[in-house]
């Protein structure tokens, strides 16, 4: 008999990560039976990649509101996911990370009593507000799932660490990296019109890419981050410093009034999937707060400057892919003019290797559940 699977995710970052494995899934119709659904918690950054991994949902929630809010975003997941419980059985959802449809989604499917498979399990930073809310959305889910897929053994030790059976934890590696190794090769070759006239603005110019969208950042934290940005960039003249600003008016507003008037700092829409992937290989250092980068940008060789004060993946902090700076000035600025002007410290850190995984993660998640009894 086959087992019915049913994959939730509802953001981008998720979406990255998840479609490997809704390809893989799909592409094994003996032993499953498989059905996608999207709250779609963001929408037009959710359907970018959804195109590009030319994945159809087979339930669209269509959430996303106008200044949604956790609590009734939260609760909407909830109300809406139970008619798609209902109406396709499943005997394991999957869902991925620490989103809030990550944690709604687990919270339905434990009620309907599907068991849970959580990717990317087991990343902790034990402090409840950083990130927020993501931290708890992680904890939450753990308590509710069944199978843990988890990308490192650090992660597993934290599971085990609560109690979790390490028999229910699968080490897989990240399928994040799973999604950069295929997608790479297919962006160098296929440059969207929008990155054939970005190649232009950057006119062979070297390239400090920056991203930015965690809550605890808002306020004081992106202000200083551009400070600091603003002032890399006035020191070196000959750098370009590009932003794909993320859509929340609370980056939006910051990032333009602070940055934007400055000749060699370039604001641009986020990008699609496959344009980021071509702008983060042709970057030599990023920025970023973003957990997935911290990931990705290791396998590309890229040097990462994290602008958090804690990382639920510090694996990459060990291992020295990535350096914590925090949201403080000089933190930045100290640590972006070493690698661009210490040619032996950012080759230190670019040839290091990658913690988070060999690009196999879907095939061993897929090994597992296929000798899975139900």
């Amino acid at each position: 008999m086959k087992k019915r699977i049913l994959i939730v995710f509802g953001t981008r970052p998720e979406a990255i990560k998840m479609s490997p494995l809704v390809k893989a899934f799909l592409s094994d119709n003996t032993n499953f039976e498989t059905k996608v659904c999207v709250t779609a918690q963001h929408r037009e950054m959710l359907d970018q990649v959804l195109d590009f991994f030319q994945i159809k949902p087979d339930f669209d929630l269509n959430l996303m509101r106008p200044n949604q809010n956790l609590y009734t975003l939260t609760s909407d997941i909830l109300l809406h996911l139970k008619s798609v419980l209902e109406d396709f059985q499943p005997d394991y959802v999957f869902v991925h990370g620490d989103t809030t449809t990550s944690m709604a989604s687990a919270m339905a499917s434990f009620y309907h009593q599907s068991k849970i498979c959580h990717i990317e399990a087991g990343l902790r930073t034990n402090n409840l507000k950083s990130p927020y809310p993501e931290e708890m959305n992680r904890q939450v889910t753990s308590r509710m799932t069944n199978y843990h897929f988890a990308p490192t053994q650090k992660a597993k030790e934290n599971l085990i660490s609560e109690g979790i059976l390490s028999e229910n934890i699968i080490v897989t590696g990240n399928t994040v990296i799973d999604a950069l190794l295929q997608s790479v090769e297919k962006a160098k070759e296929n440059p969207s019109e929008f990155i054939l006239s970005l190649e232009q603005k950057i006119n062979g110019r070297e390239v400090i890419l920056i991203t930015g969208h965690r809550r605890e950042n808002f306020g004081e934290g992106i202000e200083h981050i551009c400070s600091a940005i603003l002032k890399l960039a006035q020191k070196y003249k000959d750098k370009v410093f590009i932003y794909p600003v993320h859509l929340n008016p609370k980056v939006q507003n910051p990032v333009h009034k602070i940055l934007g008037k400055t000749d060699n700092i370039l604001l641009i829409k986020p990008l699609a999937y496959q344009d980021f992937i071509w702008l983060m290989n042709h970057s030599k250092i990023i920025i970023t707060d973003s957990g997935g980068i911290q990931e990705e940008a290791p396998s590309l060789g890229k040097p990462v400057l994290v602008t958090r004060n804690n990382t639920e993946r510090p694996e990459a902090v060990e291992e020295g892919t990535v350096l914590l700076v925090g949201t403080d000035e000089e933190k930045i600025i100290e640590n972006t003019s070493k690698l661009l002007e210490d040619s032996d410290f950012y080759n230190q850190m670019k040839e290091l290797h990658n913690p988070y995984g060999d690009g196999k993660a879907c095939e061993r998640i897929i090994s597992f559940m296929k000798n899975l009894k139900n």
